[in-house]
């Protein structure tokens, strides 16, 4: 049986994750060094409520949230390599994608850390915008009047019958009294990611990653802007500087892995059940199997 990893992004976060995991091997120090390098307790930040109402220590907050999520599911996947599973392919949704890296040694911890702290600060100072879900509608019908506005993009094509749209509010409000759907929810988020409003950070996150090593996968990935197997990493390198303007490309991402035979095992690390839950809606007769705290290391 061929066994494939997933790693989920910004919206599974959940107050608790750092306490989920904090007595597996590792994880004090690798929460104590990335709170020194982000300046700010992120053990605290991912474990407890936030009391004083201040965005710094909010989770919900771009600069939090991604960092957290990595090192919970870091901590998650080096847990479960030390007592031997290992995966066939590996994907992640969104931030996701860097822990697949991560996992695929392609980037060492620490790397990844100064990476996510370049990519999260420049995501929150990005020209403001929304983001909305789309549950229950006709892709055909979706897509003319996404065409139709100037400013809406879709972000990310999660699934057959669930999608995520960026671009300004007003033009997301415009086409949500337009289409039949099932639900428009708009998200709490900082900005219109994954569309052509992320640019200007794109581009000097391409810069940075320009002086990045990127040394060769040990498992495939599949990158959210170009859904293939890939173990070349000039490539990977390539795809990730395409991702944060891009669409993430996930229900293409579910069919190559179903596509790889009639025995694959999906295992989603991280603190929620996000992944699983689109791939159980999106694809049939599939073993889909959670990693989310230190109660469950093995699948």
């Amino acid at each position: 049986m061929k066994t494939a990893w997933l790693f989920p992004g910004q919206g599974s976060q959940k107050i608790g994750m750092g306490q989920d995991v904090i007595e597996l091997n590792d994880a004090k120090r690798r929460f104590d060094l990335a709170s020194n390098i982000f300046k700010r307790d992120l053990y605290h930040i991912c474990s407890f409520e936030n009391d004083n109402n201040s965005d710094e220590k909010n989770l919900n907050n771009t600069k939090n949230t991604q960092i957290c999520l990595f090192l919970v599911e870091s901590i998650l996947l080096d847990s479960l390599k030390s007592k031997g599973y290992k995966p066939d392919y590996l994907a992640g949704h969104s931030l996701g994608e860097i822990t697949a890296l991560y996992a695929a040694d392609v980037l060492s911890f620490e790397e990844c850390v100064s990476l996510i702290k370049i990519r999260s600060e420049l995501m929150s100072s990005a020209v403001k915008g929304s983001m909305a879900a789309l549950i229950g509608f006709d892709m055909e019908e979706l897509r003319e009047l996404v065409d139709s506005l100037e400013d809406v993009v879709i972000a990310n094509d999660n699934s057959s019958s669930q999608v995520v749209l960026s671009g300004k509010k007003e033009e997301l409000e415009k086409l949500s009294s337009k289409i039949s759907c099932k639900r428009f929810i708009f998200l709490n988020v900082s900005g219109a990611f994954h569309s052509h409003f992320m640019n200007a950070p794109s581009q000097e996150f391409s810069k940075y990653l320009d002086d990045l090593n990127f040394k060769e996968p040990v498992s495939p990935v599949i990158s959210n802007s170009n859904p293939s197997l890939c173990t070349d990493s000039n490539e990977l390198k390539i795809r990730l500087k395409d991702q944060m303007c891009n669409g993430v490309r996930w229900r293409e991402t579910m069919d190559l892995i179903k596509g790889q035979g009639e025995d694959v095992h999906i295992v989603e690390i991280g603190p929620s059940n996000v992944l699983g839950g689109l791939a159980k809606r999106h694809l049939k007769n599939i073993k889909i199997s959670q990693v989310s705290s230190a109660k469950e290391i093995s699948y």
